[in-house]
């Protein structure tokens, strides 16, 4: 009888030489098992990387909105505060309580929008810097020296990185002799 005979003396089902490849598979079984655990901790991480990158990029873009946004609307203010500022210009004295009532209206705007990251550009006799400044004119003085703001002729907003509207100036030039 065979080694491999059931207790009846029929043939193991499993015994014809399956059961040696079995447990040859089971002995490559832990190598096999293993690869495949790296491959799944591989993609894991991939995952969690790419899930980490989605993020980052969504704060980014959600950042990007928010700046965009907050100079749309100081933007659409710009002409409110323009129109203050006329009024001001044209108010009959300082001293009248309706006028520093404009006056104080005023300054809040101005301070709003330098804490939203814009502030004022209206300095006189400072050196012209092309990335705040618009030149509307130019002027001929040995008073200050060429490249000099003379004169704030429209305030601007904001700062070199973040300009929501360029100061318009005149701004000075050497006196020559050829010209008139």
């Amino acid at each position: 009888m065979s080694d491999h005979a059931g207790p009846a003396g029929h043939a193991d089902p499993g015994s014809d030489g399956t059961e040696a490849a079995a447990a040859g598979e089971t002995e490559t079984m832990p190598g096999a098992s293993a690869e495949a655990l790296a491959k799944m901790e591989d993609l894991w991480r991939r995952a969690l990387a790419d899930a980490d990158n989605i993020r980052k990029r969504a704060a980014r873009e959600a950042s990007q909105l928010r700046a965009q946004e907050r100079a749309a609307v100081s933007l659409l203010w710009l002409p409110v505060l323009d129109n203050l500022e006329l009024a001001l210009a044209h108010a009959p004295s300082a001293g009248d309580p309706l006028v520093d009532g404009l006056a104080a209206i005023r300054s809040q705007a101005i301070d709003i929008l330098a804490r939203l990251g814009y502030p004022r550009i209206d300095g006189e006799n400072v050196p012209f810097d092309p990335r705040i400044h618009e030149v509307v004119s130019v002027s001929e003085t040995d008073d200050v020296p060429p490249g000099t703001v003379i004169t704030v002729l429209r305030p601007g907003y904001g700062g070199t990185d973040t300009i929501l509207r360029p100061a318009a100036v005149v701004v000075s030039r050497a006196v020559t002799a050829d010209r008139g």
